[in-house]
Protein backbone atom coordinates (compact mmCIF):
# COMPACT_ATOMS: atom_id res chain seq x y z
CA UNK A 1 0.00 0.00 0.00
CA UNK A 2 1.08 3.55 -0.65
CA UNK A 3 1.93 5.82 1.99
CA UNK A 4 -0.23 8.35 1.31
CA UNK A 5 -1.28 12.09 3.60
CA UNK A 6 -4.93 13.23 3.16
CA UNK A 7 -5.33 17.06 3.32
CA UNK A 8 -9.02 18.93 4.67
CA UNK A 9 -10.15 21.82 2.80
CA UNK A 10 -11.64 24.85 4.49
CA UNK A 11 -14.00 27.79 3.87
CA UNK A 12 -14.70 28.74 0.34
CA UNK A 13 -15.46 24.78 -0.77
CA UNK A 14 -18.79 24.52 0.25
CA UNK A 15 -21.66 24.45 -2.00
CA UNK A 16 -25.53 23.18 -1.55
CA UNK A 17 -25.88 19.32 -1.92
CA UNK A 18 -22.13 18.78 -1.23
CA UNK A 19 -22.96 15.29 0.55
CA UNK A 20 -26.15 14.17 -1.88
CA UNK A 21 -23.86 11.85 -3.52
CA UNK A 22 -23.44 9.82 -0.48
CA UNK A 23 -26.80 9.13 -0.41
CA UNK A 24 -28.20 7.16 2.83
CA UNK A 25 -24.16 6.37 3.60
CA UNK A 26 -23.84 5.33 7.23
CA UNK A 27 -20.91 7.15 8.53
CA UNK A 28 -22.01 10.31 6.46
CA UNK A 29 -25.32 9.94 7.77
CA UNK A 30 -24.45 9.40 11.24
CA UNK A 31 -21.75 12.19 11.14
CA UNK A 32 -25.01 14.25 10.02
CA UNK A 33 -26.74 13.67 12.60
CA UNK A 34 -23.96 13.81 15.37
CA UNK A 35 -23.19 17.36 14.47
CA UNK A 36 -27.21 18.32 14.70
CA UNK A 37 -26.98 16.80 17.70
CA UNK A 38 -23.75 18.58 18.62
CA UNK A 39 -25.43 22.34 17.17
CA UNK A 40 -29.14 22.02 18.39
CA UNK A 41 -30.08 22.40 14.30
CA UNK A 42 -30.94 20.31 11.39
CA UNK A 43 -27.44 20.39 9.51
CA UNK A 44 -27.78 17.50 6.77
CA UNK A 45 -30.86 20.12 5.92
CA UNK A 46 -29.10 23.15 5.71
CA UNK A 47 -25.85 21.39 4.23
CA UNK A 48 -28.70 19.22 1.36
CA UNK A 49 -31.10 22.54 0.66
CA UNK A 50 -28.86 25.64 2.04
CA UNK A 51 -29.85 28.85 1.19
CA UNK A 52 -27.17 29.06 -0.17
CA UNK A 53 -26.95 32.83 1.66
CA UNK A 54 -27.17 30.71 4.61
CA UNK A 55 -24.76 28.21 4.27
CA UNK A 56 -22.40 31.28 3.01
CA UNK A 57 -22.42 32.63 6.67
CA UNK A 58 -19.30 32.62 8.49
CA UNK A 59 -21.04 31.00 11.60
CA UNK A 60 -22.46 28.49 9.50
CA UNK A 61 -19.78 27.22 6.96
CA UNK A 62 -17.38 26.88 9.09
CA UNK A 63 -19.39 24.07 11.22
CA UNK A 64 -20.81 22.99 8.11
CA UNK A 65 -17.32 22.59 6.25
CA UNK A 66 -16.27 20.74 9.09
CA UNK A 67 -19.19 18.38 9.07
CA UNK A 68 -18.63 17.29 5.63
CA UNK A 69 -14.67 16.99 5.89
CA UNK A 70 -15.06 14.52 8.84
CA UNK A 71 -18.52 13.04 6.68
CA UNK A 72 -15.96 12.18 3.84
CA UNK A 73 -13.18 10.87 6.10
CA UNK A 74 -15.56 8.59 8.09
CA UNK A 75 -16.86 7.28 4.92
CA UNK A 76 -13.21 6.05 3.60
CA UNK A 77 -12.43 4.63 7.00
CA UNK A 78 -15.74 2.56 6.96
CA UNK A 79 -15.01 1.11 3.17
CA UNK A 80 -11.45 0.92 3.33
CA UNK A 81 -9.88 1.04 6.70
CA UNK A 82 -6.99 2.33 5.12
CA UNK A 83 -4.85 5.41 7.55
CA UNK A 84 -3.02 8.27 6.04
CA UNK A 85 0.78 8.45 7.29
CA UNK A 86 -0.10 12.24 8.04
CA UNK A 87 -2.76 14.83 7.55
CA UNK A 88 -3.50 18.55 7.72
CA UNK A 89 -6.11 20.94 6.95
CA UNK A 90 -5.94 24.30 5.04
CA UNK A 91 -7.04 26.88 7.57
CA UNK A 92 -10.56 25.71 8.88
CA UNK A 93 -9.44 21.99 7.91
CA UNK A 94 -6.76 22.09 10.67
CA UNK A 95 -9.99 21.35 12.55
CA UNK A 96 -10.82 18.29 10.72
CA UNK A 97 -7.52 16.96 10.21
CA UNK A 98 -7.42 17.17 14.00
CA UNK A 99 -10.52 15.20 14.06
CA UNK A 100 -9.31 12.91 11.81
CA UNK A 101 -6.37 12.36 13.87
CA UNK A 102 -8.15 11.24 17.34
CA UNK A 103 -7.14 14.67 19.28
CA UNK A 104 -10.43 16.00 19.13
CA UNK A 105 -13.69 14.73 18.89
CA UNK A 106 -16.36 15.97 16.75
CA UNK A 107 -18.97 16.62 19.32
CA UNK A 108 -16.32 19.30 21.01
CA UNK A 109 -15.15 20.49 17.81
CA UNK A 110 -18.16 21.83 16.13
CA UNK A 111 -19.48 24.61 18.94
CA UNK A 112 -15.42 25.28 19.01
CA UNK A 113 -15.52 26.28 15.63
CA UNK A 114 -18.34 27.74 15.18
CA UNK A 115 -17.34 30.46 18.35
CA UNK A 116 -14.48 30.74 16.49
CA UNK A 117 -16.28 31.87 13.39
CA UNK A 118 -18.72 34.07 15.71
CA UNK A 119 -15.20 35.66 17.08
CA UNK A 120 -14.12 36.26 13.54
CA UNK A 121 -16.26 37.78 12.28
CA UNK A 122 -17.22 40.44 15.28
CA UNK A 123 -13.78 41.26 15.59
CA UNK A 124 -13.90 43.44 12.66
CA UNK A 125 -17.29 45.30 11.62
CA UNK A 126 -18.54 44.07 8.03
CA UNK A 127 -17.10 46.11 5.41
CA UNK A 128 -13.79 47.51 7.40
CA UNK A 129 -11.69 44.21 6.76
CA UNK A 130 -11.27 42.64 3.23
CA UNK A 131 -9.07 40.03 1.54
CA UNK A 132 -7.41 39.63 -1.99
CA UNK A 133 -5.84 37.09 -4.16
CA UNK A 134 -2.60 37.95 -5.53
CA UNK A 135 -2.25 35.77 -9.14
CA UNK A 136 1.03 35.54 -10.85
CA UNK A 137 3.39 37.09 -8.10
CA UNK A 138 6.05 35.18 -5.29
CA UNK A 139 5.18 35.73 -2.04
CA UNK A 140 8.40 37.83 -1.11
CA UNK A 141 7.11 40.20 -3.99
CA UNK A 142 3.53 40.12 -2.38
CA UNK A 143 4.66 40.52 1.21
CA UNK A 144 7.00 43.43 0.07
CA UNK A 145 3.89 45.10 -1.98
CA UNK A 146 2.05 44.81 1.63
CA UNK A 147 4.65 46.37 3.25
CA UNK A 148 4.48 49.67 1.05
CA UNK A 149 0.91 49.20 0.96
CA UNK A 150 0.53 49.83 4.99
CA UNK A 151 3.17 52.36 5.27
CA UNK A 152 1.15 54.48 2.70
CA UNK A 153 -1.94 53.90 4.69
CA UNK A 154 -0.92 53.46 8.19
CA UNK A 155 -3.17 50.40 8.03
CA UNK A 156 -3.00 46.82 8.51
CA UNK A 157 -2.47 44.82 5.20
CA UNK A 158 -0.62 41.43 4.96
CA UNK A 159 -0.27 38.29 3.55
CA UNK A 160 -2.16 35.43 5.08
CA UNK A 161 -2.36 32.51 2.62
CA UNK A 162 0.39 31.75 1.03
CA UNK A 163 -1.71 29.09 -1.24
CA UNK A 164 1.07 28.04 -3.79
CA UNK A 165 4.32 29.38 -5.42
CA UNK A 166 2.10 31.86 -7.77
CA UNK A 167 -0.88 32.31 -5.73
CA UNK A 168 -0.58 35.03 -1.70
CA UNK A 169 -3.74 35.85 -0.31
CA UNK A 170 -3.38 38.65 1.11
CA UNK A 171 -5.63 40.42 4.52
CA UNK A 172 -6.03 43.76 6.04
CA UNK A 173 -8.68 46.78 6.35
CA UNK A 174 -10.63 48.07 3.58
CA UNK A 175 -8.39 50.52 2.31
CA UNK A 176 -5.04 49.20 3.12
CA UNK A 177 -6.17 45.98 0.93
CA UNK A 178 -7.19 48.12 -1.83
CA UNK A 179 -3.79 50.26 -1.61
CA UNK A 180 -1.85 47.09 -2.07
CA UNK A 181 -4.20 45.81 -5.02
CA UNK A 182 -2.61 48.87 -6.56
CA UNK A 183 0.72 48.27 -5.53
CA UNK A 184 1.00 45.08 -6.67
CA UNK A 185 -0.48 45.31 -9.81
CA UNK A 186 2.02 48.25 -10.64
CA UNK A 187 4.97 45.84 -9.71
CA UNK A 188 3.87 43.00 -12.04
CA UNK A 189 0.81 40.96 -10.50
CA UNK A 190 -1.18 39.12 -13.12
CA UNK A 191 -4.37 39.63 -10.81
CA UNK A 192 -5.46 40.94 -7.73
CA UNK A 193 -8.75 39.61 -7.01
CA UNK A 194 -10.71 40.94 -4.23
CA UNK A 195 -12.48 37.48 -2.28
CA UNK A 196 -16.15 37.76 -1.13
CA UNK A 197 -15.42 37.22 2.59
CA UNK A 198 -16.39 39.37 5.97
CA UNK A 199 -14.10 39.26 7.86
CA UNK A 200 -9.83 39.71 7.36
CA UNK A 201 -8.70 36.00 8.11
CA UNK A 202 -5.47 35.35 9.42
CA UNK A 203 -5.03 38.97 9.97
CA UNK A 204 -3.36 40.57 13.09
CA UNK A 205 -6.78 42.28 12.77
CA UNK A 206 -7.96 38.88 14.16
CA UNK A 207 -6.07 39.04 17.25
CA UNK A 208 -9.16 40.04 19.49
CA UNK A 209 -11.06 37.00 18.16
CA UNK A 210 -8.02 34.74 18.94
CA UNK A 211 -7.81 35.92 22.37
CA UNK A 212 -11.73 34.77 22.76
CA UNK A 213 -11.03 31.63 21.58
CA UNK A 214 -7.87 30.88 23.51
CA UNK A 215 -10.32 30.59 26.17
CA UNK A 216 -12.41 28.43 24.49
CA UNK A 217 -9.50 25.98 23.47
CA UNK A 218 -8.35 26.31 27.20
CA UNK A 219 -11.93 25.10 28.56
CA UNK A 220 -12.14 21.69 25.38
CA UNK A 221 -10.57 18.74 25.65
CA UNK A 222 -7.71 17.82 23.30
CA UNK A 223 -5.77 14.24 23.14
CA UNK A 224 -2.21 13.21 21.68
CA UNK A 225 -3.10 12.62 17.64
CA UNK A 226 -2.79 9.16 16.46
CA UNK A 227 -1.65 10.35 13.26
CA UNK A 228 0.81 13.11 12.31
CA UNK A 229 -1.31 16.54 12.11
CA UNK A 230 1.21 19.03 10.20
CA UNK A 231 -0.05 22.38 11.73
CA UNK A 232 -0.41 25.96 9.33
CA UNK A 233 1.08 28.29 11.25
CA UNK A 234 4.47 26.54 12.54
CA UNK A 235 4.14 23.46 10.11
CA UNK A 236 5.20 21.35 12.70
CA UNK A 237 3.49 18.10 13.90
CA UNK A 238 2.17 18.97 17.83
CA UNK A 239 1.42 16.16 19.96
CA UNK A 240 0.82 18.08 23.26
CA UNK A 241 -2.55 19.14 23.65
CA UNK A 242 -1.29 22.27 24.70
CA UNK A 243 0.83 22.68 22.02
CA UNK A 244 -1.89 22.54 19.89
CA UNK A 245 -4.23 24.74 21.74
CA UNK A 246 -1.66 26.93 20.99
CA UNK A 247 -1.01 26.54 17.43
CA UNK A 248 -4.51 27.01 16.89
CA UNK A 249 -4.98 30.25 18.97
CA UNK A 250 -2.08 31.32 16.97
CA UNK A 251 -3.45 30.38 13.62
CA UNK A 252 -6.59 32.60 14.08
CA UNK A 253 -4.28 35.74 13.61
CA UNK A 254 -1.53 34.40 11.60
CA UNK A 255 -0.66 33.11 8.15
CA UNK A 256 -1.63 29.63 6.56
CA UNK A 257 1.96 28.30 5.14
CA UNK A 258 0.40 25.78 2.72
CA UNK A 259 2.95 25.42 0.05
CA UNK A 260 5.61 24.56 3.30
CA UNK A 261 2.83 22.53 4.95
CA UNK A 262 2.62 20.23 1.53
CA UNK A 263 6.53 20.40 1.26
CA UNK A 264 6.56 18.97 4.77
CA UNK A 265 4.22 15.91 3.39
CA UNK A 266 6.55 15.32 1.19
CA UNK A 267 9.66 15.50 2.74
CA UNK A 268 8.00 12.50 5.24
CA UNK A 269 8.47 10.63 2.33
CA UNK A 270 4.45 10.92 0.75
CA UNK A 271 4.05 10.57 -2.76
CA UNK A 272 -0.08 10.51 -2.49
CA UNK A 273 -1.70 13.39 -0.94
CA UNK A 274 -5.52 13.00 -0.97
CA UNK A 275 -8.23 16.07 -0.54
CA UNK A 276 -10.88 14.78 1.99
CA UNK A 277 -13.94 16.59 1.88
CA UNK A 278 -15.79 18.76 -0.95
CA UNK A 279 -14.48 20.26 -3.56
CA UNK A 280 -10.84 20.39 -5.28
CA UNK A 281 -9.34 23.20 -4.29
CA UNK A 282 -6.74 22.00 -2.53
CA UNK A 283 -5.94 18.87 -4.91
CA UNK A 284 -5.15 22.16 -7.33
CA UNK A 285 -2.64 23.77 -5.08
CA UNK A 286 -0.87 20.74 -3.83
CA UNK A 287 -0.08 20.23 -7.86
CA UNK A 288 1.00 23.78 -8.42
CA UNK A 289 3.33 23.45 -5.40
CA UNK A 290 5.38 20.32 -6.28
CA UNK A 291 4.21 18.37 -9.90
CA UNK A 292 5.76 15.26 -8.84
CA UNK A 293 2.65 14.85 -5.81
CA UNK A 294 0.28 12.58 -7.18
CA UNK A 295 -3.23 13.83 -6.30
CA UNK A 296 -6.75 12.21 -5.69
CA UNK A 297 -10.18 13.95 -3.61
CA UNK A 298 -12.62 11.63 -1.46
CA UNK A 299 -15.90 13.49 -1.97
CA UNK A 300 -18.17 10.93 -3.15
CA UNK A 301 -18.31 7.49 -3.89
CA UNK A 302 -16.89 7.60 -6.92
CA UNK A 303 -13.99 9.38 -6.08
CA UNK A 304 -13.27 7.34 -3.03
CA UNK A 305 -13.51 4.21 -5.20
CA UNK A 306 -10.63 5.62 -7.52
CA UNK A 307 -8.57 6.98 -5.07
CA UNK A 308 -8.64 3.48 -3.12
CA UNK A 309 -7.30 2.13 -6.95
CA UNK A 310 -4.80 5.09 -6.83
CA UNK A 311 -3.42 3.44 -3.82
CA UNK A 312 -3.28 0.12 -4.19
Amino acid sequence: MTAFAFVFPGQGSQSMGMLNAWGDHPAVRATLAEASDALGEDIARLIAEGPKEALDLTTNTQPVMLTAGVACWRAWLADTGLMPAAVAGHSLGEYAALVAAGALTLKDALPLVRFRAQAMQEAVPVGAGGMAAILGMDAEGVKAGCAEAAALTGEAVEAVNFNDPKQTVIAGTKAAVEKACEVLKAAGAKRALPLPVSAPFHSSLMKPAAERLKEKLAATAFAVPSIAVINNIDVVVAADPDAIRDALYRQAFGPVRWVESVQALKGRGLTHVIECGPGKVLSGMVKRIDAELVTGCVLDPTSLTEVKALLA
